[in-house]
C-alpha cells in the first residue's frame, strides 16, 4: 500500500501545505474585496452615536470640516442630529455650542421611538454643553475683569510715578533746630 509508506506522507505533506496556504490566501482576499466596512453610525440605540464621538476624536481638523459637510447632506434623522449636535460641540472643531444645544433639544422633545433611544445620551450631552457654555461666559467676564483691574493698576502706578516726580522736584529741606518755646521755664 502506498499510502501507509512513510516517503509518502512525507512527500505528501510538503506539497499539500503550499497548495492550502495558496488557497487560504485566496479565500481571504475574497473575502476582502469591498475593503474595510466602515462601522454603521446609524444603528439604533447610543452605542453607534458613541463609537462615532470616537471617530470624531480620531479626524484631523480638515477632516472634521469634510465630516460637517457630509453630515449636512444627510436625512435630518435624530441619529444624524445627534451626530451634527457632537460635530458642533466637539473640542476641536469649529464649536457652536448653541447649535449643539439646539439640535440636541429636538431630540430631547421628540416623540420619535428612534429619538427616544438616544434621549439619555443627548441628555449628557446638553448638559456638558450647557456647562460649557456657563464655564465660556464666566472666562469671558474674568477677562474683562482682569483687563480693567490691569488697567487700574496701571492709572495708580501712573499716579504714583508722577507724585514722585514732584517730590523730587521739591527742594529739600534743611532740618534746623527749632528754639525751645518762651514761657516754659522752671
Amino acid at each position: 500500500m502506498i499510502s501507509n509508506s512513510p516517503g509518502w506522507r512525507h512527500t505528501a505533506g510538503k506539497s499539500a501545505l503550499p497548495i492550502l496556504l495558496v488557497l487560504s490566501l485566496l479565500l481571504g482576499a475574497c473575502a476582502n474585496t469591498a475593503g474595510p466596512r466602515p462601522p454603521a453610525y446609524d444603528g439604533p440605540g447610543p452605542l453607534p452615536p458613541l463609537a462615532y464621538y470616537q471617530l470624531l476624536g480620531k479626524m484631523s481638523p480638515a477632516e472634521l470640516g469634510r465630516e460637517r459637510s457630509v453630515l449636512a447632506a444627510l436625512p435630518a434623522t435624530p441619529n444624524t442630529q445627534l451626530r451634527q449636535a457632537m460635530l458642533a460641540g466637539h473640542p476641536r472643531a469649529a464649536q457652536d455650542l448653541t447649535k449643539a444645544i439646539a439640535l440636541l433639544d429636538g431630540i430631547l422633545k421628540s416623540s420619535d421611538p428612534a429619538a427616544l433611544s438616544l434621549q439619555p445620551l443627548a441628555r449628557l450631552l446638553a448638559d456638558n454643553y450647557l456647562e460649557r457654555q456657563k464655564l465660556d461666559a464666566q472666562q469671558e467676564r474674568q477677562g474683562q475683569q482682569l483687563k480693567e483691574s490691569q488697567r487700574k493698576s496701571a492709572e495708580l502706578q501712573e499716579k504714583i510715578d508722577g507724585l514722585a516726580d514732584i517730590e523730587r522736584t521739591l527742594p529739600q529741606r534743611t532740618h534746623s533746630l527749632r528754639p525751645a518755646p518762651a514761657g516754659r521755664s522752671k
